[in-house]
């Protein structure tokens, strides 16, 4: 059974820190890019970051570059995300998704977010002034 579970959301203020945990069971976890994306009350889903757990490579969004770390545990089959500087605008529900290789070979720009096979039912985050 694929099973991918969020945890580590909750409310933080603007600047501080959070970090989410991506754990997933049931797939190879090799085959697949990790992605996190969010999505927000009213707003469009967003992409946040990406990490090929092979070779620990990642890419981030503009809007998380430089505040935002992803890193994984390919022994615990867990990704990770750390937030730091967090800012109002990082209020979403955080998921994390599963890109087989066979449709993005590497993490980068484009539409990573919607080219997931499996995902979580996500963890919020709220940031508060």
């Amino acid at each position: 059974e694929v099973r991918i579970v969020e945890s580590g959301g909750g409310l933080a203020q603007a600047g501080g820190s959070l970090r989410l945990s991506c754990a997933a069971s049931g797939f190879t976890f090799d085959d697949y890019l990790i992605v996190w994306f969010r999505q927000a009350p009213g707003k469009e889903r967003e992409g946040v970051s990406c990490i090929s757990t092979t070779d620990g490579t990642t890419y981030y969004e503009g809007s998380v570059k430089g505040r935002f770390t992803m890193s994984s545990d390919n022994a615990k089959n867990v990704v990770y995300l750390q937030m730091n500087s967090l800012k109002l605008e990082d209020t979403a529900v955080y998921h994390c998704g599963a890109v087989h290789r066979s449709v993005r070979r590497r993490c980068g720009p484009g539409p990573y977010y919607r080219e997931y096979e499996h995902w979580g039912q996500g963890t919020q985050v709220t940031v508060s002034s």
